[in-house]
């Protein structure tokens, strides 16, 4: 079986979007948010055959981990109550792709944040998502500044409530940050490449798995720089007196395959270990064309899975086993459906 780990709704019909713009609108006129728009099931539909669901057939996988778009989850705008609101629409968006399509996709949740908002809302959304909802994890963002990094690092204890919630409900968190309100970070070009390293860096220096054992992230996009400069933070966790990296942080985090070449995937799986890899492709997400070398989509990574200097069991680790030990919810769906 073929879990892609890393998928987002970027194909969502447009009457939602616009709900969104009129929503921030609203706040700016210190107006309550206007109607939420009727969304039918075949406008859903629309979106998700001719895009997502064309895809994962003609690549061949199977499953889909599905959330919400992350350059929309929009963090920096509006306060916590509109981002409350905003997420509740999106995740329950992820709902009923879920519920149209079970076969194919499975939830994880957009969390409700807000720079120095407490994380009471966002833990009551993260429980509803996991235990009303169904879904099997979530998306951190670790910078809801939107690209000003007004927050403390994901160490600090302000976030433990969340970890002590994730822990409770046995779900891992995709360290995922949104759009980028500095115009010196173009967002996925360089926020979210920073912004997967900056998190590395951060764990690095701290000691949260010694608080939290079983606390899993997942860093996505290959892990940002970390593994092409796998020495350098190897190096550096030397200087800082703390353990080596494969008992410091490496049984508690883990990387994603979305490298857009074949090189990079290449230094990925021979850098990583293999358990610590996860299958994702993020489709009709960030880089959606073609590339002229090779005549196939950039975000099409089960080619270079397919195509790494790998064993057969190792390919099925990335591709499957490793996704059922990271996301146990997922494994548990998976086992109730026979698979």
């Amino acid at each position: 079986m073929i879990i892609d780990i890393h998928g987002h709704y970027t194909t969502v019909p447009e009457p939602h979007n616009k709900w969104r713009v009129q929503q921030l609108a609203a706040f700016s006129r210190g107006e309550p948010a206007p109607e939420y728009p009727e969304i039918t099931d075949e406008e859903i539909i629309e979106s998700i055959e001719g895009n997502q669901l064309r895809l994962i057939r003609e690549r061949g996988s199977d499953l889909t981990v599905f959330s919400p778009r992350a350059s929309h989850m929009g963090h920096h705008e509006g306060d916590q109550a509109v981002s409350v609101e905003w997420t509740i629409r999106c995740n329950n968006m992820i709902k009923r792709v879920v519920d149209l399509f079970p076969e194919y996709f499975i939830g994880v949740a957009q969390l409700p944040q807000s720079p120095g908002a407490d994380l009471t809302a966002t833990i009551i959304e993260m429980e509803r998502a996991v235990k009303e909802l169904g879904f099997i994890g979530v998306n951190l963002n670790p910078d809801p500044s939107g690209g000003k990094w007004e927050t403390v690092p994901l160490t600090d204890e302000y976030w433990y409530p969340l970890y002590e919630k994730m822990v409770e409900l046995d779900v891992p968190a995709m360290i995922h940050v949104s759009a980028s309100c500095n115009s010196n970070f173009h967002a996925t070009g360089a926020h979210y490449m920073n912004a997967d390293t900056t998190a590395f860096m951060q764990l690095i220096q701290g000691d949260l798995f010694k608080d939290f054992p079983t606390l899993k992230f997942i860093i996505p996009h290959g892990g940002g720089a970390v593994p092409y400069h796998w020495g350098r933070y190897r190096g550096l966790a030397d200087m800082l007196k703390k353990p080596n990296l494969s008992n410091h942080l490496m049984n508690n985090v883990f990387f994603d395959t979305c490298v857009y070449h074949q090189p990079g995937v290449d230094l990925l799986v021979d850098v990583i270990d293999i358990k610590n890899i996860l299958f994702g492709s993020e489709m009709i997400g960030a880089v959606r064309g073609i590339d002229p070398t090779t005549g196939h989509y950039f975000d099409d990574t089960k080619r270079y899975i397919d195509s790494a200097r790998l064993s057969d069991e190792e390919k099925a680790a990335i591709f499957e086993g490793n996704s059922r030990k990271v996301f146990p919810r997922l494994n548990a769906a998976l086992k109730e459906r026979g698979l």
